[in-house]
């Protein structure tokens, strides 16, 4: 079970500033649990009250630089962190140490989405509506208009509220990655030592093969009774129980499991991934089960997962396809239009089909300043290297052949593919995982740090 307490409130309340609407705890990085932030609060635990929906009337709780956090924002914090908790199994009361932390919270969020602002930062769209889907998926909801729908009938401007929370979310969540990785410094002999380390025994190569089942919660976490959420635990615990069996028909537990649950479980078997490919908030329940068995139920704001390992596969060498790939791009761009840039990659394409030389087009058309003066080259190319329309052209394109134009961000491109081959990453895989590793070792305490000097270098008084 996932463990739910009062030093994990700076970080729910950054889920939860209007009406969280189950996204996930892992999904946020903005909390400072140190000492010294919470000596910090310590001094405006006094002037905070109790404050409930009963007795709040609205006004400035406290000044941050030039802008303000009213008392509705922190009641509503508090009573979406308390939910959070209570949805968790570990309910937590409305005390003032609670009132400081979220407060805190509240305080460090807003400092960050200043900065946010100050910098320019605007998270990207698709990645926005890909997390919309996601929550629509985990309520049983097969699109955006559906969600809107159910949201807005519930309550109006809620998925309004929801979009611009994810917006906000994530322009921090960038924000955070682009400091603290300007303060986490890795040299390659910090990787050395630690590949030499036992601890590095563990960036293998081994494939797992997982069975995911999601038990959906009926409602929003927040709004479930404690009926509802007994239900579902009883339906996940059947489950669990059902897989327990070797050799299990997987689909036939999902299915008898579901009884008259009211909502789809979601999941089956996943069939093989390498560590590497795990989801990053299963990763680590799934690599220290052994082969054949279940996890315990895995209470989330979304639903309830059921994690089985079915089998696993250890391997010395990791094998990925690569592509040898050339490219011509036409910008789209302030000085040249979409239609003026799809005229000319047509008239580039003719020339091809025509018998012109791939090489010498790119060398003089291409607008990649990059590859342009390599005839268009741009090496041997993986998978998750370009963005997705690049690699699903490059990946249904013959090899000696190009493409058809097509469009991405960037502007029109054709691509011409060299060669395939399957090259073993096996040496700069485990020297990536050993970096990854040593940033997530470091990366707390440099986030811890520059939260602090944040709130040192601002303008911060809490009204009693």
């Amino acid at each position: 079970m996932r463990f739910f307490s009062l030093r994990q409130t700076s970080r729910a309340v950054l889920l939860s500033m209007s009406a969280s609407l189950a996204l996930t705890l892992s999904a946020q990085a903005a909390t400072v649990e140190s000492a010294a932030a919470k000596a910090t609060t310590t001094a405006d635990q006094s002037s905070v009250n109790r404050l409930t929906p009963a007795n709040s009337t609205d006004g400035i709780i406290a000044l941050v630089n030039e802008n303000a956090i009213l008392k509705s924002e922190l009641v509503d914090a508090i009573t979406q962190t308390q939910a959070r908790a209570q949805a968790a199994g570990e309910p937590i009361a409305n005390s003032p140490q609670l009132q400081s932390e979220v407060l805190n919270s509240l305080i460090l969020r807003e400092l960050q989405l200043s900065m946010v602002k100050r910098v320019g930062l605007n998270p990207d769209e698709a990645a926005i509506n890909q997390r919309l889907a996601q929550i629509a998926q985990s309520q049983g909801l097969d699109s955006l208009a559906a969600l809107q729908q159910r949201l807005d009938a519930a309550q109006p401007g809620s998925y309004a509220t929801l979009r611009a929370q994810l917006i906000e979310d994530a322009a921090i969540q960038s924000l955070q990655q682009r400091q603290i990785s300007s303060r986490v410094r890795i040299s390659e002999q910090d990787i050395d030592a630690f590949l030499a380390s036992p601890e590095a025994k563990r960036l293998n190569q081994s494939e797992y093969q997982t069975i995911h089942v999601r038990v959906p919660y009926i409602d929003d976490y927040s709004r479930l009774s404690e009926a509802q959420r007994a239900e579902a635990l009883k339906v996940a615990e059947a489950l669990r129980t059902r897989l327990l069996v070797p050799n299990v028909d997987v689909a036939e537990a999902v299915a008898a499991s579901q009884g008259n649950y009211p909502i789809p479980l979601q999941g089956g078997d996943m069939g093989f991934h390498k560590s590497a490919a795990l989801p990053t908030e299963l990763s680590s329940e799934i690599t220290k089960l052994d082969v054949g068995a279940v996890s315990e139920p895995l209470v989330t704001p979304e639903g309830i997962d059921i994690i089985k390992l079915a089998d696993k596969k250890d391997s010395d060498k990791m094998l990925i396809p690569q592509w040898h790939t050339r490219h011509i791009l036409v910008k789209v761009d302030e000085l040249q239009t979409d239609a003026l840039a799809e005229q000319k990659i047509n008239d580039l394409y003719a020339q091809l089909r025509n018998g012109a030389d791939f090489n010498s087009l790119a060398s003089t058309y291409s607008d990649d300043p990059g590859s342009a003066g390599r005839g268009g080259d741009l090496d041997w190319v993986s998978e998750q290297d370009m963005i997705a329309p690049f690699e699903a052209t490059m990946k249904n394109t013959a090899v000696g052949d190009y493409s058809a134009p097509f469009k991405t961000q960037f502007g029109w491109h054709i691509l011409k593919i060299e060669g395939k081959r399957q090259q073993d990453v096996s040496t700069e895989y485990r020297r990536n995982m050993a970096r990854q590793a040593l940033y997530q070792r470091l990366a707390p305490q440099a986030k811890e740090d520059w939260l602090q000097e944040l709130r040192a270098g601002a303008y911060i008084q809490v009204l009693g």
